[in-house]
């Protein structure tokens, strides 16, 4: 059975051995209780870290190929963009990991791709739909589309435009009108100043007639988004992962896209929450890197 090594580098750095689709032995930096923003380290010490958990790991038995999800735009193993993680951007990544990687006499080909990808190729390989669509929301601070296969394009699906309101300005990369700048937590951060996402959520539970009003423009953005994906990539199940996938109304989604997609032959799109989306991430980046 193939053996690889996943590695997952967002908010943490997460690496795990891969045998088949399960996944086994889990390194963390920094380690649980210990708090660092990776937006603080150079590209080149998140190389090295990376390096330092494959290593740990392959110490553990051989393996045959390393994959890594990180956010932004990646294509033939370049960084193109990278808002989360801006130090990455031109990062040649697959190259400066497997050069790494040979200083420790580890020579496995290495395999980069954006983090939501890895996210809905694990999807995939844990439930045996490897070749079937598969595509996912990752909903946190920022929001992230995945999709398996990988597909030629950016796919860069949390910067759909949504909206043509002019005041609809809090996605991070400064565009106006994107799904992130609705449904992404920073953007919820900046549009109620006060609250914290989940507070907002429970407002609305409560009448608040502000976040009542908000709630439903949030499920009609993230609704909207998946229109287009419809639209342009057929009908079928779409995952919903991240911190922010439980303040999803499946219902009030659904019948949301229902009003926007009305094409018969473009009907019959489902949504289900996944949870442990890093360990899938990490599966699916491992998964990947194989091919």
């Amino acid at each position: 059975m193939a053996r690889s090594i996943g590695v997952l580098a967002t908010r943490y750095i997460w690496a795990g051995v891969v045998d088949g689709a399960t996944l086994g032995d889990v390194r963390m930096y920094p380690e649980p209780g210990r708090e660092l923003d990776l937006k603080s380290l150079p590209a080149d010490e998140i190389v090295a870290r990376m390096r330092e958990a494959v290593a740990a790991l392959h110490a553990g038995g051989a393996v045959d190929s390393v994959g890594a999800g990180l956010p932004g735009i990646i294509r033939c193993g370049l960084i193109e963009e990278s808002p989360n993680l801006g130090q990455l951007k031109g990062l040649r990544i697959e190259e400066k990991l497997a050069a790494a990687l040979r200083e420790d006499g580890i020579q496995v080909p290495v395999c980069a791709m954006n983090d939501a990808d890895a996210l809905a190729a694990g999807i995939a390989a844990t439930r045996g739909t490897l070749e079937s669509l598969v595509r996912v929301w990752y909903l946190g601070d920022g929001v992230g589309f995945g999709r398996h296969p990988r597909s030629e394009g950016v796919w860069e699906g949390g910067h759909i435009v949504v909206s043509l309101d002019p005041k609809e300005k809090y996605c991070a990369c400064g565009g106006h009108g994107h799904l992130e700048g609705i449904v992404g937590s920073r953007a919820m951060r900046l549009r109620f100043l006060d609250l914290e996402p989940e507070e907002v959520f429970a407002a609305a539970l409560h009448g608040e007639e502000r976040a009542v009003e908000f709630v439903k423009r949030w499920h009609r953005a993230l609704a909207a988004a998946t229109a287009t994906m419809v639209h342009t990539d057929g009908p079928g199940r779409f995952y919903l992962a991240g911190p922010n996938a439980d303040f999803v109304d499946l219902g009030l989604l659904s019948e949301t896209l229902q009003e926007m997609v009305k094409m018969s032959t473009l009907q019959g799109s489902h949504f289900e929450r996944v949870a442990n989306s890093h360990e899938l991430a990490i599966i699916g980046a491992g998964v990947s890197s194989r091919k």
